[in-house]
């Protein structure tokens, strides 16, 4: 079982940039595809990107593309999603999911584990 953390969120102008950081625990991340999700007040969980167990696959939702970027890193134990160009319908707090196979998927009934969230927020 791995245990997830998020870090990372706070506030930002619109137009500036965040980097947030997944930490695992329990065991390594290249037993898993990962993926960041993130939650507006009254709206559902949805998909921002996700990266293979590999590493080598990434993948973005539509409103994520060009601007965020997904990183992993073996050594560390992390997953990191830097956001540039933040927008204020950016604002949300975002997720990190892990699911025990080598591909990801982007709807959140696929992933197993979980972190607490980290709070985005970007001002206008």
């Amino acid at each position: 079982q791995v245990q997830l953390v998020e870090s990372g969120g706070g506030s930002v102008q619109a137009g500036g940039s965040l980097r947030l950081s997944c930490a695992a625990s329990g065991r390594t991340f290249s037993n898993y595809a990962v993926a960041w999700f993130r939650q507006a007040p009254g709206k559902e969980r949805e998909f921002a990107a996700a990266v293979s167990r590999s590493g080598g696959s990434t993948f973005y939702a539509q409103s994520a593309k060009g601007r965020f970027i997904i990183s992993s890193d073996n050594a560390k134990n992390t997953v990191d999603l830097q956001m540039n160009s933040l927008k204020p319908e950016d604002t949300a707090v975002y997720y990190c999911a892990a699911r025990e196979a080598s591909t990801p998927y982007t709807t959140p009934r696929e992933y197993n584990y979980w972190g607490q969230g980290t709070q985005v927020t970007v001002a206008s």
